[in-house]
C-alpha cells in the first residue's frame, strides 16, 4: 500500500514560489511521460485498476505499475501499487502498439493478466501525459514538487510518500502557509483528472 500527502498549488506563480524556496534541498528533477492501459472489456478500470507505463528522461528508464483501489481523502491517498522496471524499447513498442503487452515476460503483468482475465482483445492504449518532478529532501522528508502538462491545462502538485502522512501533512502546510503560498487538498489523482478531460476547479 502506497500512502501519499497530495497538497495541489493552485497556479505556476505558487509553483515557482515553492521551487526557489526548496532550492537548496534540490536533489534532482526527473521528466516523465505516464502511459495508460486498461482491457479492451474494460477489466481494469471496472475493478478500480489501472496499468501504466512510466518512462524518464527520454527512455533512459521504464517503470510498469499496477495501481489499484486509490482512496484520496483530506489530501492523503492510499492505494495499491505493484511496480517492477522494463526495457524501453520495448515499452515503447507497447504504447505503439498495445497487443505486445500480452507477450511482455514480467511479474506484474503475468499478474495483469492471471488476476484480471484479460481476453481475446487484449489490451488498449488510453493515451497519457507528461509531468516535471522535482525532488527535494527536507527536513526529513522526500517531496516531489510536480508540473503536470495534459492536453487540456496543467496542474501543480506536491506530493510526500510517508509512513505518518498526517505528520507529512501538517509540516508541509505550515511551510505553505509560513511563506503564503496558497493550496488546496488535491481532490483527484493525476489519473482521474486526465480520464475526466478537464483541470479540477
Amino acid at each position: 500500500m502506497e500512502v501519499e500527502v497530495k497538497l495541489r498549488l493552485p497556479d505556476s506563480a505558487a509553483h515557482r514560489s515553492v521551487l526557489s524556496l526548496l532550492s537548496p534541498f534540490h536533489r534532482c528533477t526527473l521528466r516523465q511521460h505516464n502511459s495508460f492501459f486498461d482491457g479492451a472489456s474494460a477489466e481494469l478500470s471496472s475493478r478500480r485498476a489501472v496499468l501504466r507505463l512510466r518512462f524518464y528522461d527520454d527512455d533512459a528508464k521504464c517503470v510498469v505499475s499496477l495501481k489499484a483501489k486509490a482512496l484520496l481523502v483530506d489530501g492523503v491517498i492510499r492505494v495499491e501499487e505493484d511496480e517492477e522496471e522494463m526495457d524501453p524499447i520495448a515499452g515503447r513498442q507497447c504504447v505503439a502498439d498495445p497487443s505486445r503487452l500480452c507477450g511482455v515476460e514480467s511479474r506484474i503483468m503475468a499478474r495483469v493478466r492471471d488476476e484480471f482475465g484479460i481476453g481475446e482483445g487484449g489490451f488498449v492504449f488510453l493515451g497519457g501525459f507528461g509531468n516535471v518532478r522535482s525532488v527535494y529532501d527536507w527536513r526529513g522528508l522526500k517531496l516531489e514538487v510536480d508540473e503536470t502538462m495534459f492536453d487540456f491545462g496543467t496542474c501543480y502538485e506536491i506530493e510526500c510518500e510517508s509512513e505518518e502522512p498526517e505528520k507529512a501533512k501538517e509540516t508541509i502546510e505550515g511551510f505553505l502557509k509560513e511563506n503564503g503560498i496558497e493550496y488546496s487538498y488535491s481532490e483527484a489523482s493525476k489519473f482521474a483528472i486526465f480520464r475526466s478531460g478537464k483541470l479540477p476547479l
